[in-house]
C-alpha cells in the first residue's frame, strides 16, 4: 500500500469573468450550475456570512422547495469536499456559511486592492503600473457562465463601475505621462462598449489633441455630440463643450478668495481629498451645484479638510472663493441675513442695493452665483437651516459645509464623516510637527502620544506644538504627562489650541439628559456598548432621543452593528476623559445607581442568552434577577441567537465584571459572571473565564455569598480540569462540593461531584471516582434533574472504560444515550455517541466506532460547538490511524491538536502527539515520529501523568 502525505493545495479564485477555480495551476471542477452559485455568492462576500436565506434566494428565485436548506447544506459539502486539502474551506456559522480564504486567493480583491494603491500613491508612474495589472485581471463580465441573480445585482454593478473608473484613471495617466498615442486604441473600444460617458470623450478628445490630430478632435466631438443628442436627448456637459470649442476664456483678473492658510503640515485624509476634489470637478462639469457636509467631533479636522479641498480646486473655480465662519458652536450663531450680506458684498454687491429682507437677500446670492463657478467655505454650521438659504441653486459652483452635527435635513448634500487618523497618518503628522529625527529616536514614546491623543487631528497637534516649542522635553516626558486619564485633557493645551475647550463648544449646546448621558457614559469604560446603556444610565425605558442627538453632534459614535444587527456605540477616549471628569461632579449616589442599572441590564441579557443556549450548561446560574430595577428591551432578539448576543457582548461583559467590582457591586461581579460561563464554556474563552472568575470570587466572598462562591469555584474547578491543573481542580470542586451543601443546592452539589469524580478518575482513584458519579447521581436524581443524571452516568461509565470493563461502561453509556435522547438533550446525546465509539474501538469494532463518531460530529457541528467538533475530530484521526487511512488521519489530528494547544489541554495534546508520532512510524518516517514521541513524553512529565504513557511512547 502507497502512503501519501497530504500537502495544502494553491487555489485561486476568479469571478472577473466566467467563475474560474484553479488549484496548482489547474482549472479545477467544483461540481453543477447550483454549486457553483453557491461558490459564486461565497466569493462575492469572501469571509463574511452568508444567511441560508440569501443562498436560497440565488438558487431558486422563483421560490425555493422545502428541503432547500438540506440541499444547500449537500452542495456546500460538496464543495468542501473539493477544497479539501486547499487553503480554503467553507465554515459553517450560526448567521450562515463563510469560504474562509486569504482574500488574496481572489481576483476581485487583488484588483481592488491594485486599485486602492494606485490611488494613494504619488509617483504616477507606479500608480499606472499598479493600474495596469489591475485591469488586465479582468476576463469578461462577472460570473459571466453563470445565470444572473438579482442578489448579485449590486455587487456586480460596483465592480463594473470600478473597473470603468479604474480605466479611466489608467488611461488619463497614460495621457499624462505623454503616452496618448496607446491610449486612443483603448479609449475607442470602451467607448464601443459605453458611449454615453462624457469622460471617456473627454479623455479620448484629449488624447487625440496631444498627438497633434486636432482634424480627428474635432470629428470626434461631432460624434460626442450626436450620440449624446440621439440617446439622451441632451447636449454635452461644460467641460465637454469646452474642449470641442477650444473655449480658452480669460478669467477674471482680480477674483475674489478668502481662503485661510492651507496647513503646511496637513498630513492624512490624501484618498478622501482626492475623491472630494474628483466630486466637485465632476458636478462643475455637469453645470450643477455640489454642496458637501463634512461633520465629525471636535476636533477631528474638519475645518482643515475643507480648506485643503478648496484650494485644491482653485483652478477649476476660477470666479471665486468664498470663506465664512457661521459660529454654530458659539454661544450666538450667526444668522442668514449677516451672512447673506457679507457673501453678497465679497461678490461685489454695494450696501445700497442691499435688499432687507432676507429671502431676498437668499434670491440675489442665488443669481449672483448662478453663472460662475465659485467655491464656497461654509465653516461651523449650527444646522441645515442655518445654512440653506446660503447655498447657490443653478450653475457650476461648489459648498463645502462643516459642522459637528451631521445635518440630515439638508437635502441633496453629500454627507462626509470624518473619524480620527490612522496610525501611520497621526505619526506622520507629530513628526511633520516635532521633527522626523526626535520621533524616530524615540517610536516607542511617540507611540504612546498618539495612543493617548487618541488619534485625534487637535490632540496630536496641541501635543506636537508643546514639544516642538519645548526642545528639551523628550517624548518620553510628554507621554508620561499624558498617561494620567485624569489630567490628560489639561496637558493638551497651548495657546488658544485645547481640547477640552473644543469639547466644550459642543457640549454647552447638549439637553440637561444628553449632557448627563455623556458624562455618564465615561463611567462606563472604554470600549463598544449597545444603545439601550444610555436609557440604563439615564433610569429610562426608552433613551433614543438623547443617543440620536449625541450621534448627530458626534459626541458618540456610532461604530456598526453586532452579529444580532443592533447599532453599537462608543466615545473617543479624549471625550471619554472628559464626560468623566465632568462626571465627578454628581453625586455618588446618583452615579452608582446608574451604573448598576447598566449592569442588571447586562445581567438580565446574559441570563435570557444563557437559558436559551442550544447547549445545556454543565453547572448552574443565578440571577436574583427580581431584585433588578431596571431591564433593557431586547430580551426576545437575545433568544433568538443567544450566540450572536454574546459574541457581540464578550468584551462588554467582561468589562462588566470590573465595573462591578469598581463600583462594590460584588452581587453583580459574580452574577454576571456567572451568566456568562455558558458562552466562555462552549467557545473555549479560557482566558477570559479565569478573569472574570478570579474577580467574581473575591466579590462572592466580600459580600459572604456562599452560593456565589459555591457557583464560581465550580466553574473554576471545571476551568482548570481543562487546563490539566488537577490540584486546582480537586481544591475548588471539594469547596464547591461544601458550600452548595450548606445552602442546600443538591443541583449545585451534583456537578461539583462529578467534576471531583473526573479529577480521581484521571489521577487513577477509579474506586472514589465511581463513588463520587453515584453520589453525583443520587442528588440529580434527588432534584430531579434528568440531564445532570446524564451527565453522572457519562461519568461513571468513563470510569469503567478507564478500568477496562467494557460490558458495565456500555451499561452506563447506554442508559446515558437514551436518558439524553428521552429529553431532547443533543449535546449529551452526542457526547454519549462519543463515549460508544470509544468503547467500539476498544473491541476493535472500528466501522461502529466511525458510525458513532460521525453522528457525534453531525451533531456538534448542528449545534455550532466549534470545541467539541475539535475532540470528535480527534476519535476520527485515531480512527483513521488504526484504520490505515493515514492521508485523513493527519489533518484530522492536526486541527485537533491547533485546538487543544489552543485551549490550553495538554492531556489531549499530549495523546494527539503521540498519536502522530505513531502515523510517522507508519509513513516510515523514524526522525519524524522520535520527534514526536520525545514531545509527548515531555507532555506527559510536565502532567505527572508519565507511568499513564508508558508503553505507549517508549517510557521505561
Amino acid at each position: 500500500m502507497t502512503l501519501q502525505v497530504v500537502l495544502v493545495s494553491a487555489v485561486v479564485f476568479g469571478v472577473l469573468g466566467p467563475l474560474e477555480v484553479t488549484v496548482d495551476g489547474r482549472a479545477a471542477a467544483v461540481g453543477g450550475p447550483k454549486p457553483r452559485a453557491i461558490l459564486a455568492t461565497l466569493l462575492l462576500h469572501v469571509n463574511t456570512a452568508v444567511s441560508v436565506d440569501l443562498l436560497a434566494e440565488v438558487l431558486w428565485p422563483s421560490g425555493p422547495p422545502r428541503s432547500a436548506v438540506a440541499n444547500i447544506r449537500t452542495y456546500v459539502h460538496g464543495l468542501r469536499r473539493r477544497l479539501a486539502g486547499s487553503a480554503a474551506d467553507i465554515e459553517h456559522r450560526s448567521s450562515g456559511y463563510v469560504l474562509v480564504t486569504d482574500p488574496d486567493l481572489v481576483d476581485v480583491h487583488r484588483f481592488e486592492a491594485e486599485v486602492s494603491r494606485a490611488g494613494a500613491v504619488d509617483d504616477r508612474a507606479e500608480a499606472l503600473a499598479l493600474l495596469d495589472r489591475a485591469c488586465s485581471r479582468w476576463r469578461g463580465e462577472p460570473l459571466a457562465d453563470l445565470p444572473h441573480s438579482h442578489m448579485w445585482t449590486v455587487a456586480v454593478a460596483r465592480l463594473t463601475e470600478l473597473r470603468l473608473s479604474a480605466e479611466e484613471h489608467r488611461l488619463r495617466l497614460r495621457i499624462d505621462l505623454g503616452e496618448p498615442g496607446d491610449a486612443v486604441t483603448e479609449l475607442r473600444a470602451l467607448l464601443g462598449e459605453h458611449p454615453l460617458r462624457e469622460d471617456l470623450w473627454q479623455l479620448l478628445i484629449r488624447a487625440l489633441i496631444a498627438t497633434g490630430r486636432s482634424a480627428e478632435a474635432r470629428r470626434t466631438y461631432a460624434e460626442a455630440e450626436q450620440v449624446l443628442r440621439s440617446e439622451l436627448h441632451a447636449v454635452p456637459g461644460p467641460e465637454l463643450r469646452r474642449l470641442g470649442e477650444q473655449l480658452r476664456a480669460p478669467a477674471d483678473p482680480s477674483p475674489v478668495c478668502q481662503l485661510p492658510l492651507d496647513l503646511p503640515d496637513f498630513t492624512g485624509r490624501e484618498h478622501l481629498v482626492d475623491e472630494l476634489v474628483e466630486l466637485l470637478r465632476r458636478r462643475r462639469a455637469r453645470g450643477v451645484p455640489a454642496v458637501v457636509v463634512i461633520s465629525g467631533p471636535p476636533g477631528v479636522g474638519k475645518s482643515a479638510v475643507s480648506v485643503r479641498v478648496a484650494h485644491a480646486v482653485r483652478a477649476e473655480f476660477p470666479d471665486g472663493q468664498l470663506h465664512v465662519d457661521l459660529a454654530g458652536t458659539s454661544a450666538r450663531p450667526r444668522t442668514a441675513t449677516e451672512v447673506l450680506a457679507e457673501l453678497l458684498r465679497a461678490l461685489g454687491a454695494q450696501d445700497s442695493a442691499m435688499p432687507r429682507q432676507p429671502n431676498e437677500r437668499a434670491a440675489l446670492l442665488r443669481s449672483r452665483l448662478a453663472n460662475t463657478r465659485t467655491c464656497v467655505v461654509l465653516d461651523d454650521a449650527a444646522s441645515a437651516a442655518q445654512v440653506r438659504a446660503l447655498l447657490p441653486g443653478a450653475g457650476g459652483c461648489a459648498v463645502l459645509v462643516t459642522s459637528r452635527a451631521m445635518l440630515p435635513d439638508l437635502s441633496g448634500a453629500q454627507p462626509v464623516e470624518l473619524d480620527v487618523l490612522g496610525a501611520d497618518e497621526g505619526a506622520r503628522l507629530l513628526a511633520g510637527i516635532v521633527g522626523e529625527q526626535r520621533v524616530a529616536a524615540e517610536p516607542d514614546s511617540a507611540a504612546d502620544i498618539l495612543r493617548f491623543c487618541g488619534f485625534l487631528p487637535l490632540a496630536i497637534r496641541v501635543a506636537g506644538t508643546r514639544l516642538r516649542h519645548r526642545p528639551g522635553w523628550t517624548l518620553r516626558t510628554m507621554a508620561g504627562r499624558l498617561r494620567d486619564e485624569h489630567g490628560r485633557l489639561d496637558e493638551l493645551r497651548v495657546g488658544d489650541l485645547a481640547v477640552r475647550a473644543s469639547v466644550n463648544l459642543s457640549y454647552d449646546l447638549l439637553t440637561p439628559d444628553a449632557a448627563r448621558a455623556l458624562r455618564w457614559l465615561g463611567m462606563v469604560g472604554p470600549g463598544h456598548w449597545p444603545g439601550w446603556v444610555v436609557a440604563a444610565l439615564l433610569g429610562r425605558p426608552s433613551a433614543d432621543d438623547v443617543l440620536d442627538l449625541l450621534v448627530d453632534s458626534h459626541l458618540v459614535e456610532l461604530v456598526g452593528s453586532d452579529l444580532t444587527g443592533a447599532p453599537r456605540y462608543q466615545l473617543h477616549d479624549l471625550l471619554r476623559c472628559y464626560a468623566a471628569d465632568l462626571a465627578e461632579q454628581d453625586p455618588t449616589a446618583d452615579r452608582r445607581a446608574a451604573v448598576r442599572r447598566v449592569l442588571e441590564g447586562y445581567l438580565s441579557l446574559a441570563v435570557s442568552a444563557a437559558e436559551s443556549m442550544p447547549i445545556r450548561f454543565l453547572g448552574v446560574f443565578d440571577a436574583a434577577d427580581g431584585r433588578a430595577t431596571w431591564r433593557p428591551h431586547r430580551a426576545a432578539e437575545v433568544v433568538a441567537d443567544p450566540l450572536a448576543w454574546f459574541e457581540a457582548e464578550r468584551r462588554a461583559g467582561a468589562a462588566a465584571v470590573s465595573l462591578a467590582q469598581d463600583w462594590g457591586l460584588d452581587d453583580l461581579a459574580w452574577r454576571v459572571t456567572a451568566a456568562y460561563t455558558p458562552y466562555f464554556d462552549m467557545r473555549g474563552h479560557h482566558d477570559d473565564w479565569h478573569r472574570t472568575h478570579r474577580v467574581a470570587l473575591a466579590a462572592a466572598r466580600r459580600a459572604g455569598d456562599s452560593h456565589g462562591q459555591a457557583i464560581v469555584l465550580r466553574n473554576l474547578g471545571q476551568l482548570a480540569l481543562y487546563q490539566d491543573a488537577y490540584d486546582d481542580a480537586w481544591t475548588a470542586f471539594d469547596e464547591s462540593v461544601r458550600l452548595f451543601g450548606q445552602v442546600g443546592d443538591r443541583r449545585g452539589a451534583g456537578f461539583a461531584l462529578a467534576g471531583l469524580g473526573t479529577v480521581l478518575r484521571i489521577r487513577g482513584d477509579y474506586a472514589h471516582a465511581l463513588d463520587r458519579c453515584h453520589e453525583a447521581l443520587s442528588m440529580f436524581a434527588a432534584v430531579p434533574d434528568p440531564h445532570g443524571e446524564a451527565v453522572a452516568r457519562l461519568a461513571a461509565g468513563s470510569v469503567w472504560l478507564e478500568l477496562g470493563c467494557l460490558s458495565p461502561a456500555q451499561r452506563w453509556f447506554a442508559d446515558a444515550h437514551e436518558l439524553s435522547v428521552a429529553i431532547g438533550d443533543r449535546h449529551r446525546e452526542a457526547h454519549a455517541l462519543r463515549r460508544i465509539a470509544t468503547l467500539h474501538r476498544r473491541r476493535g469494532d472500528l466501522r461502529a466506532a466511525r458510525e458513532h463518531t460521525d453522528r457525534a460530529v453531525a451533531i456538534f457541528r448542528e449545534l455550532d460547538d466549534d470545541n467539541c467538533v475539535g475532540y470528535a475530530n480527534h476519535d476520527l484521526g485515531l480512527l483513521c490511524l488504526e484504520g490505515g487511512d493515514l492521508s485523513r488521519a493527519r489533518p484530522l489530528l492536526d486541527s485537533s491538536l491547533h485546538r487543544h494547544r489552543r485551549c490550553g489541554d495538554r492531556r489531549s495534546e499530549a495523546e494527539v502527539v503521540e498519536a502522530l508520532g505513531r502515523l510517522h512510524e507508519a509513513l516510515g518516517e523514524p526522525g519524524q515520529a522520535e520527534r514526536h514521541f520525545r514531545r509527548a513524553r515531555d507532555l506527559w512529565g510536565g502532567l505527572d501523568m508519565v507511568d499513564q504513557a508508558a508503553g505507549r511512547v517508549g517510557v521505561g
